[in-house]
C-alpha cells in the first residue's frame, strides 16, 4: 500500500507527535509506574510465557538481531504493557508506544516507523482496533523493513520505495480473535497471558507493600490477593485502598482482618465479585429466571455497557463457575445461587 505524504506533513517536536507516540508510560500508567518490575526476574507469574521469552531474549541477543515481532494477548491488567517494557530493557533498546485507536490515518503510522532507532521496539496497545486500511502498510514493514510513499499528486505523482531500520513490533490485546489472519500471521511470537493465582498475586501485594512503605502482614497480603480476581492491576489498586482505610481507620497495619473490613466497605466479597458482578447475577436469576438472556438485554438491564461485560465481567464469573454461555444467551449455575443466598429456580442441566 502507498501512502500520500503530500498533506499533513509531520514535523520533528509537533504536538501531535507527541500525543500518537511516547517512549514514557501512558497518563493512566503514571500511578503504578514504581511497581513495574523491570527485568523477567521480577517479573512475578506467567512462567511459561517467562520462560520461553527469556529464550527469545537470549537467541536474539547472541545473533546481535533485534527480537522477532511479538504478540501479548490476555485479558486487561495482566501485565501486557510491563512486559513490553521488560523485553525493551533486556534487550537494551528503547520502547517506542502508542495505542491502535491513536493511529487514525496511514500516514501516521509510516511517520513512527520512520522516525525508530536500530532495533528500536514498537509497542502498539489495542492493537486489534487499528483499521484495516493501516494495517496493510505494517504488513511490508514487518517481512521487508519497508514502506512504499507517494510523492506528489496527479500525473506529476511518484512512488518511492522506503527502507527501514530493523525493528521490532509488540502489539498487545485483550481480543486476538479480533485481529486479522494476516496481521496475525506475520507475528513470530505469540505469548498468551493467563489470570495469576492467589499464591502469585500474593507475592505481588507484598512485593508492591514493600516499595510503597505499606506494613503489610502475610495474611493481610494473603486477603487482598484472594480477592484481586487473578489480576496484578487490581490487586495493586485493592491494596491502596486496603491502605487508606488501615490508615484512617485502623492501625496503619494492614492485617487480615483489616483487609477485610476494608475490602467488605469497598462491596468486594470474599470470591472476589463486586457490586456489577452480583448486580448481573441477580438481574438474570429475578428477572430472567436465571437465563437464557443475551448481552444486550442484560446490559440494558443493568445500564452498562455490553462490551464492558463482555469482557471484564463476564470471563471472571464463567471461570469461577457462575455464569455460562449458551447459543441462546447467558445462564446462572446453580454455584451462583448458592453464592448469593438464593433458592436454584433454574434447569438442573446448568448445574456444575
Amino acid at each position: 500500500m502507498s501512502i500520500d505524504y503530500t498533506d499533513d506533513k509531520k514535523k520533528s517536536g509537533d504536538a501531535n507527535d507527541e500525543i500518537l507516540l511516547t517512549t514514557s508510560f501512558l497518563r493512566e500508567d503514571d500511578g503504578e509506574g514504581s511497581l513495574r518490575p523491570q527485568t523477567l526476574t521480577e517479573y512475578i507469574g506467567q512462567e511459561k510465557a517467562k520462560k520461553n521469552l527469556a529464550i527469545f531474549i537470549e537467541g536474539a541477543k547472541r545473533r546481535n538481531e533485534p527480537l522477532d515481532h511479538v504478540l501479548l494477548h490476555g485479558p486487561p491488567g495482566l501485565g501486557k504493557t510491563t512486559l513490553a517494557a521488560i523485553i525493551a530493557n533486556e534487550m537494551g533498546v528503547t520502547l517506542r508506544k502508542t495505542s491502535g485507536p491513536a493511529i487514525e490515518k496511514p500516514k501516521d503510522l509510516a511517520a513512527l516507523l520512520t522516525n525508530l532507532n536500530e532495533n528500536d521496539i514498537l509497542f502498539i496497545d489495542e492493537i486489534h482496533r487499528m483499521n484495516r486500511s493501516i494495517e496493510e502498510i505494517l504488513y511490508p514493514a514487518m517481512e521487508d523493513k519497508q514502506i512504499d510513499i507517494i510523492i506528489g499528486q496527479g500525473p506529476a505523482a511518484t512512488s518511492i520505495c522506503l527502507e527501514l531500520k530493523s525493528f521490532t513490533l509488540v502489539g498487545a490485546t485483550t481480543r486476538s480473535g479480533q485481529l486479522s489472519s494476516p496481521l496475525r500471521d506475520r507475528f513470530g511470537i505469540d505469548l498468551k497471558l493467563e489470570l495469576y493465582t492467589p499464591e502469585e498475586l500474593k507475592v505481588i501485594v507484598e512485593r508492591s507493600a514493600r516499595l510503597l512503605g505499606i506494613p503489610t502482614e502475610p495474611e493481610g497480603a494473603a486477603e487482598i490477593a484472594s480477592r484481586s480476581r487473578g489480576t496484578p492491576r487490581i490487586a495493586n489498586r485493592l491494596l491502596r485502598r486496603v491502605r487508606d482505610f488501615a490508615e484512617v481507620v485502623g492501625e496503619g497495619i494492614i492485617t487480615r482482618a483489616a483487609a477485610d473490613d476494608a475490602l467488605t466497605q469497598l462491596e468486594i466479597d470474599r470470591t472476589g465479585l463486586d457490586a456489577i458482578d452480583r448486580r448481573l447475577l441477580t438481574s438474570i436469576i429475578k428477572n430472567y429466571g436465571g437465563g437464557p438472556v443475551g448481552l444486550e438485554t442484560i446490559a440494558a438491564t443493568i445500564n452498562e455497557e455490553p462490551v464492558t461485560l463482555e469482557d471484564v465481567y463476564e470471563p471472571y464469573l464463567m471461570q469461577q463457575g457462575f455464569l455460562t454461555r449458551t447459543p441462546r444467551g447467558r445462564c446462572v449455575t446453580r454455584l451462583a445461587y448458592e453464592h448469593l443466598g438464593l433458592s436454584f429456580t433454574g434447569p438442573e442441566q446448568l448445574t456444575f
